[in-house]
């Protein structure tokens, strides 16, 4: 909306990530351009995460791959895949870090009838846990950085 730059959080966001916001807010910043974002937009908007609890506390930095997604596709005006989850901690500079409860999350991503997941590659070890009916349909793609979770996501 507009704004002057403003990065409103709300909803049930605990401190790890409304962290996760704000480096995805600085990753836009940094890499507008690559994206056919205005770079002045910062100046010129204001942005408004809003994150409901539903059932569930979420204080985890899982979301960092996510959230970047979700703000790169609004302002660059680019949609994102549909079928599609994803997972992973992001820095700075746009590294994705490995997350925990991997399982978990795939599983959801199975009752949610997705079958595209992104995941951190340093997770790849992590599947060999995994029971193979979990992975069954799925189709696991492997990133180490927040422009290969993008090239993959947006349209």
């Amino acid at each position: 909306m507009k704004g002057d730059g403003k990065l409103k959080l709300t909803g049930q966001l605990g401190e790890v990530m409304q962290e996760s916001a704000q480096a995805a807010y600085s990753y836009a910043r940094l890499h507008a351009k690559k994206y056919g974002i205005d770079e002045d937009f910062y100046k010129k908007c204001d942005l408004h995460l809003h994150i409901p609890e539903g059932a569930i506390p979420k204080d985890g930095p899982s979301a960092g791959v996510s959230i970047t997604t979700a703000i790169i596709s609004i302002l660059s005006n680019r949609k994102v895949k549909h079928n599609l989850a994803m997972t992973g901690e992001i820095t700075l500079t746009g590294k994705v870090l490995p997350i925990g409860g991997l399982a978990e999350k795939l599983i959801a991503a199975k009752r949610a009838k997705i079958t595209n997941v992104i995941i951190p590659k340093k997770n790849e070890p992590n599947l060999v846990e995994i029971q193979d009916e979990i992975k069954k349909g799925l189709n696991i793609i492997l990133v180490d950085n927040l422009k290969q979770v993008l090239d993959y996501a947006l349209k």
